[in-house]
């Protein structure tokens, strides 16, 4: 062998050759452009804004009823005023920024093999079908839980209204002044 260096490194490159081309483990991470294209067949930013409107009618008829039941007397007026504020929170939910603060949690929950199935599956007619219609099954979910939210919320509201009287109705403690010391 004239060359044994030069033998060396074709072995090297062709072993190295191989490697590349084996296939990643199949619990091997997802990326995060491979997570943004689930997110995107998935269509979770349209998704995302179509569950918070649902959510933004659903709360706000919880809040004025409740609204209603508890402060009788507050005016129409401002009960738009809470309905708007609501309405502005949620038109300001940074839906980028969450679905970005989302990628890392299925990178940790979900393998290559899994997000590259679920892809698969949401970009089929099936997935599809299902994305389609997700609005309405929450808003189904949600009329059908309103009852039972708003009995909830009326219990909440007299738990929190009879710490309020209870702190109201604790005699207030004076704070105890040092005894004067004496001079001598």
């Amino acid at each position: 062998m004239k060359h044994p260096f030069r033998f060396l490194a074709v072995i090297l490159f062709a072993i190295s050759t191989l490697l590349a081309q084996q296939p990643l483990p199949s619990d091997a991470p997802a990326s995060k452009e491979e997570v943004e294209k689930l997110f995107e067949v998935m269509q979770v930013h349209q998704q995302m804004r179509q569950v918070m409107d649902v959510m933004l009618k659903q709360q706000t008829a919880i809040i004025n009823e409740t609204l209603k039941k508890r402060y009788p007397q507050t005016s129409a007026d401002r009960i738009a005023r809470a309905d708007q504020m609501i309405a502005d929170t949620m038109k300001n939910m940074p839906v980028d920024a969450m679905l970005d603060d989302m990628v890392p949690i299925y990178q940790k929950h979900f393998s290559r093999t899994d997000i590259d199935a679920m892809t698969n599956f949401y970009g089929s007619p099936t997935g599809q079908k299902m994305m389609q219609e997700m609005p309405a099954l929450t808003s189904e979910a949600m009329q059908a839980s309103y009852a039972r939210m708003q009995k909830q919320m009326d219990a909440m509201m007299q738990r929190a209204e009879q710490v309020v009287k209870e702190d109201q109705e604790k005699p207030k403690s004076v704070p105890a002044t040092p005894a004067p010391q004496q001079k001598n």
